[in-house]
């Protein structure tokens, strides 16, 4: 018995011939390949918690004084130097373009550093 005759592309489809003669699609781009201006708001994580074990010893402190403010002046005045300097630090570290941990600036950082050096758009 002879062997079955298929049709011309089924062979050409088995060989991947049918694979060389398509071309890609060409790719056009919406938008000029350039990089914006600015970049998108996104919300920045809160840090660290700071001054925790201040507040809470100044909490436990209230709460053994039935919130009593002078007897609990030390504590009291602990707190308020821990914030004042984490406060101080916090303002030093805002100035700076610093990376975070995972090397990712922030977006306001980003957008003012954009504003500082804009793409060129045209050729003087």
């Amino acid at each position: 018995m002879a062997a079955p005759v298929y049709p011309a592309w089924v062979s050409r489809w088995i060989s991947g011939q049918w694979r060389q003669r398509k071309r890609p699609p060409a790719i056009r781009p919406t938008r000029p390949l350039v990089l914006a201006n600015k970049v998108a708001n996104r919300r920045e994580l809160a840090g660290e918690a700071t001054c925790l074990t201040e507040m809470s010893v100044m909490m436990a402190c209230w709460k053994q004084n039935d919130f009593n403010d002078k007897a609990c002046a030390e504590e009291i005045q602990t707190f308020y130097d821990c914030v004042a300097k984490a406060e101080k630090e916090r303002k030093e570290k805002k100035d700076e373009y610093t990376l975070s941990l995972k090397g990712n600036m922030p977006s306001s950082k980003v957008n003012s550093l954009l504003r500082r050096f804009p793409n060129i758009t045209r050729y003087v």
